[in-house]
């Protein structure tokens, strides 16, 4: 059974950086894309980042690209977000999500294409 545990959350000030680590276990690892979505009150799961199982295509949430980056460590079964330039509409509980895909093609982008999620850690934005 796959899990992935999300850890690096905090409280940071708006315009400061912080990355946030998933580990993964409980499959092989290189076998699945990976994503980050975000959860803020009141709202529902907002796609955020995700790269396929090679690490060679990654697609950007809304408002993220140039600011965000997420990268893989095969080695080490790790999944990383890191999130420059942060905005207090940044502050959410983010969470790790896997999906066993290597068939050619962009990773996933839609909550509903993943099967395993995290627990989540929370990000905080002060102004």
């Amino acid at each position: 059974q796959v899990q992935l545990v999300e850890s690096g959350g905090g409280l940071v000030q708006a315009g400061g950086s912080l990355r946030l680590s998933c580990a993964f276990s409980g499959g092989t690892f290189n076998n699945y894309a990976m994503g980050w979505f975000r959860q803020a009150p009141g709202n529902g799961r907002i796609f955020v980042i995700s790269t396929n199982w090679s690490g060679s295509s990654t697609i950007y949430g809304n408002s993220v690209k140039g600011r965000f980056t997420i990268s893989r460590d095969d080695a080490k079964n790790m999944v990383y977000l890191r999130m420059n330039i942060l905005k207090p509409e940044d502050t959410a509980v983010y969470y790790c999500a896997a999906v066993e895909k290597t068939r050619a093609g962009p990773p996933p982008t839609v909550a509903e294409e993943y099967d395993y999620w995290g627990q989540g850690t929370q990000v905080t934005v002060s102004s």
